[in-house]
Parts: C-alpha cells; sequence; structure tokens
C-alpha cells in the first residue's frame, strides 16, 4: 500500500520564519519610542530627541553586529547623552570609540527640532562624550577586541529618548515630572522586560543605581527571580566620585561581581 501524501490546498502560505535576535530586538526598541513619543512631556523640557529615529542605520549596525546571540551579561544604561547615543544611536556612543573600535556604521540625520547648542553633527562631532569616553575605553583596553566583551554581554540603554531645558541642560528621566516620568518608565519597563526575555541573561548590571533600581522593580512585577541585578558606577564626569578613578572603581566592582574571567582574551574562549 502506498504511503499517503499530504496535498497542498492552493490556498496554503507557508509562516515566514521568526525574526533573528536582533530583528526582534530592533522591533521593541522601535515598539516603545512609538509609544513615548505621543507623550506630552511640559517644560522645564523644551527638546526631545530621538536618536533611534534619525541615527537608526548606526544603531541597527550596532544591535545586528552585536547582539546575535543571548548574552550572560546586560549593561544597562539610562538613556541618550547629548555628545553620545544623541551622535552616534550607540549608547554611551562616543563618536571615536564607536567608530574606530565597534567599528559601527551608517548614516546620521537630524532630530526636526535642535537646540542651538546641542546640534547632531554624527560623526563629525568635535566633542568627546566623557562617560561614552571612560565606558569604551574601559572594554577596549581590557578585553582588546569587541567581539570579546560582546560574547557574553550586551550594552542598553533603558530609555531611547534625550531630554533637554532651553538651556540644553540634559534632564535625565528620573528629573521628569510625575505623571509623564510614571507614563515613560512604565512603557520602558516594559520594553525592558521584552529585552531581558529575548537576551535571557544570567546578570543585569546597571551603569548607576537608577537602571539598576529599575530592572530590580521590573524583574519583581514579572516575578522573576533568577536573575542577578547589581550596577556599576556611572561614570559620568557629573559624578564626583567618577572623577577620582571611575576605571579603578569599576574594575573592582566587576571583580566583586564574578564577571571579569569573561573579558579577558586568554581566558574568554574558555568560559561557557
Amino acid at each position: 500500500m502506498e504511503g499517503l501524501q499530504c496535498q497542498l490546498s492552493p490556498f496554503f502560505y507557508p509562516l515566514p520564519p521568526p525574526p533573528s535576535l536582533p530583528d526582534a530586538l530592533l522591533a521593541v526598541e522601535l515598539g516603545l519610542v512609538a509609544k513615548l513619543k505621543p507623550i506630552p512631556i511640559p517644560p522645564p523640557v523644551s527638546y526631545i530627541y530621538s536618536p533611534l529615529d534619525y541615527a537608526f542605520e548606526p544603531h541597527a549596525d550596532y544591535v545586528r553586529k552585536y547582539a546575535r546571540t543571548r548574552k550572560k551579561i546586560l549593561f544597562l544604561g539610562m538613556n541618550p547623552g547629548p555628545w553620545g547615543m544623541s551622535q552616534t544611536g550607540v549608547p554611551f556612543g562616543e563618536v571615536n570609540l564607536v567608530k574606530n573600535w565597534l567599528k559601527v556604521e551608517g548614516r546620521v540625520g537630524r532630530p526636526a527640532v535642535e537646540h542651538p547648542s546641542r546640534v547632531v553633527e554624527g560623526w563629525g562631532c568635535p566633542r568627546s562624550e566623557v562617560s561614552g569616553q571612560r565606558f569604551w575605553s574601559y572594554w577596549k583596553d581590557l578585553c582588546g577586541d569587541p567581539d570579546i566583551l560582546f560574547k557574553y554581554a550586551y550594552v542598553h540603554n533603558y530609555c531611547p529618548l534625550a531630554f533637554m531645558k532651553d538651556s540644553g541642560r540634559n534632564v535625565t528621566p528620573p528629573e521628569l515630572k510625575a505623571r509623564e516620568r510614571n507614563q515613560i518608565f512604565s512603557s520602558c519597563d516594559e520594553a525592558l522586560l521584552k529585552v531581558i526575555q529575548l537576551l535571557d541573561p544570567e546578570i543585569v548590571i546597571g551603569v548607576g543605581k537608577f537602571p539598576q533600581q529599575r530592572t530590580q522593580l521590573t524583574l519583581q512585577g514579572a516575578g522573576i527571580t533568577k536573575v542577578r541585578v547589581e550596577s556599576i558606577l556611572h561614570p559620568s564626569p557629573v559624578n564626583p566620585t567618577a572623577n577620582k578613578g571611575w576605571r579603578d572603581v569599576v574594575h573592582r566592582q566587576l571583580g566583586e561581581m564574578g564577571v571579569l574571567p569573561y573579558f579577558y582574551p586568554q581566558q574568554s574562549t574558555n568560559n561557557t
């Protein structure tokens, strides 16, 4: 007796393949931006930059280069700074290190409305973001090759928008007025949970206390207890402690967390 054969209906269409991990992350980020943009932000905020809009090409290049696999460690920043991610689309995106070490490429446009002293010049920006220079140069010196860093880790921001006053001064998400702040936090928490579910890290390390706190609240709300949450000192020059040897402090903190062996070139191939 001949075996049965499946006959496909002329109306049958195969399902599309599931999105890659980078594309899934980008979809979460773009969905978050779409939720945040309609929220009216009152004074003192006068300017809002959305790098995922005008610098999407380099941001997508960063995600597709370095988020191709699940990670053991997720480093979480707060939101874009005017001379970092606002210029390059990359978290802590100091222009020279993003271009020359991370080898990120892509066209950078301009925000619809710019502050005259916070102009987006992209790869031509002559200013160096201190936080980004400290952050990425530490990893460059420790790992040598960015692939060693990103084999087990990824760097992401909690909020994709930058907020500024008329003066050009940065307004951080915690400094927003309560009503709008709560709306933004709700959407960012939801997106953060999706990012954690996609990357499946064992540990989330906040760059500063604020990302650590938001991660703890997000995981508690979701009933997730298997992910460890820590923080390292933020590299901002506004932080006096960071100006007194940020690199040494962070190296010690990472050593106490037990994660440094993942980032040594001679040992990274032996970790699983």
